[in-house]
């Protein structure tokens, strides 16, 4: 293979880049004729800082204007945070790839270290900008006050450090990536908080005719995390959903199958349904569509179609 090049695009924010340049890495690690540059872009998630991502209702936030970029052909790939990317993308563009998923837990930043959900004060505030993890919390804790927050990770610290909020949820493979660990108070179990579709992984997308591409991003392809993020975002998609609904799921291989965790609840959290459900592991797709019907027929139809029309 002769030099050639490779464009990555990506937004602004410094998560972003740190993503970026993982990817970056590790196509440069695997295919020493190829050279990275990276393109900085801004999207309309980018833009509007005032409005709650829910009441925005653009399922291609994130992403929009760095697709047009791939279909145009000024970028060759996309880095995404894969909890990001729409479960339905634009015609001509795909998911070629996913990295080796990070831990996906969420965390709670709290003013004192080891404080846990459980341990926070009577009728204290925290803030997320997630509806998923607003309807878990309240169900956790009803006495919780949840405000909205938005920002990049940096913000979201800032803003917390200077308020009075006694607590804040972020995702704990963005703070580990950016080396922020120092301000998680306690790390959220997946039982008591499901993580979003697809969180702590990056989804590499490309466009359909760029074959060179493709093929680059095929080489960095991680096969255990693309079986079980395939299950969690067919359950999605299935569910109807973008990332800006009270939907959660998490997939694990084991020796005796691919199980899938799912769940999805009403904005205050008095409504909640959770189901697990097992798969052969080639099976994955069908695994995340099954679960779906299971939760829709229990009733998570009519708290999502209540959603839907808040939004």
């Amino acid at each position: 293979m002769t030099k050639q090049k490779i464009i990555i695009g990506t937004r602004k924010s410094e998560l972003a880049l740190w993503q970026a340049y993982y990817v970056k890495k590790e196509i440069e690690k695997r295919f020493k004729s190829i050279t990275v540059e990276i393109k900085k872009i801004s999207t309309k998630g980018d833009k509007i800082l005032d409005v709650s991502l829910s009441k925005i209702g653009d399922k291609g936030l994130f992403t929009k204007e760095i697709e047009k970029e791939l279909l145009e052909g000024t970028i060759d790939i996309a880095v995404h945070s894969l909890k990001d990317l729409p479960t339905v993308l634009p015609k001509g563009l795909e998911l070629v790839a996913v990295t080796k998923r990070h831990d996906v837990e969420d965390v709670l930043i709290a003013k004192k270290k080891k404080v846990t959900l459980e341990s926070l004060p009577e009728g204290a505030t925290v803030a997320t900008g997630s509806l998923r993890r607003a309807s878990q919390i309240l169900h956790l804790r009803p006495d919780i006050k949840v405000v909205d927050i938005r920002g990049n990770v940096q913000t979201r610290l800032k803003k917390f450090a200077a308020s009075k909020w006694d607590g804040m949820i972020l995702a704990r493979a963005g703070l580990e990536r950016l080396k922020l660990k120092k301000h998680i108070s306690s790390i959220i179990p997946t039982y008591q908080i499901l993580p979003a579709v697809g969180q702590g992984a990056l989804g590499i997308e490309v466009a359909s005719k760029n074959k060179f591409a493709k093929e680059i991003a095929k080489g960095i392809h991680d096969e255990k995390t693309g079986l079980t993020v395939t299950a969690e975002r067919a359950f999605l998609n299935a569910l109807g959903g973008g990332c800006q609904v009270p939907i959660g799921a998490y997939a694990e291989l084991k020796s005796n199958g691919l199980y899938l965790n799912g769940f999805v609840g009403s904005p205050d959290g008095t409504i909640t349904f959770s189901k697990r459900k097992r798969s052969k592991k080639t099976e994955s797709a069908k695994l995340g569509k099954a679960l779906a019907k299971d939760i829709l027929k229990a009733g998570g139809k009519k708290v999502l179609l209540e959603v839907y029309e808040q939004q």
